[in-house]
Parts: C-alpha cells; structure tokens; sequence
C-alpha cells in the first residue's frame, strides 16, 4: 500500500452528505483537486465515507490536523491519509488508456473489412460497426 500526500480518507460522515458538502467543509484549508463521497452503486445512498484530495501536500496536512475527530454536520469525523493499492492505480491507468485503444482497433478493423469487401465487390454496412 502506498500512503498518499494529498488525498485524505473522511470517515464517519453524515448520511446525507455529499461530494460537494465535503468539498466545502475542506476549502478552507487549500486548493482542492477533487471531493466525493462514496455512494451505494444500487440505492445511491451514502456509505458515509469519502476522499478530498488537496492540490498539494502542506494542506492535506493542515486540513488533517485540523479536521480528524471535528463534528461536521452533527457526527465526528474521523480523516487519514488514504492507502492507496499500487495495482489499482496501475490498471485505473490502463483502464483510461482502453478507449482509445479499443476505438483504435475498432477503426483498424473496420478498414480491414472494406479493403477486403472491396476486393469481394461486397457491400459494407456502416452501421455494423
């Protein structure tokens, strides 16, 4: 596991807290790159937890210090440096890179087959692709 520097686990949150409530309850403490609280995939309901990841690593800090066990919205928060799997980051990237890649072969695939239907004098729907 890799311990970041600029982005912050808050746990412990208010069930109707969201992305932007976090976002503003953080600011004062720095430039913040991104907020979210994670939610249910099936009920979208809060899990009541989320991260704030700060633009650098003196205000993750501050923010830290200054929020851990601090009573946001009625319920105390509890806020540490997120653990980040390295593996995870690692296909997160790849899966970002996969779009383009599929699009990319998708494209080569599809001049392929036109090549070949042009040899065949073979019609090519468009839309099949």
């Amino acid at each position: 596991m890799i311990i970041s520097q600029t982005k912050l686990f808050v746990g412990g949150l208010n069930w109707q807290m969201r992305g932007n409530d976090l976002r503003e309850e953080f600011s004062p403490y720095g430039e913040i790159v991104f907020a979210r609280v994670n939610l249910d995939r099936e009920t979208k309901r809060s899990k009541g937890f989320g991260f704030v990841e700060f633009a650098n690593a003196e205000d993750a800090a501050k923010a830290k210090a200054e929020m851990d066990w601090k009573e946001v919205r009625g319920r105390a928060i509890k806020v540490d440096f997120a653990k980040e799997d390295p593996t995870k980051m690692y296909n997160k990237a790849e899966r970002a890179e996969a779009p383009e890649a599929k699009e990319e072969a998708k494209e080569e695939v599809k001049e392929e087959v036109k090549d070949e239907a042009e040899e065949d004098e073979t019609v090519v729907d468009e839309n099949a692709f």
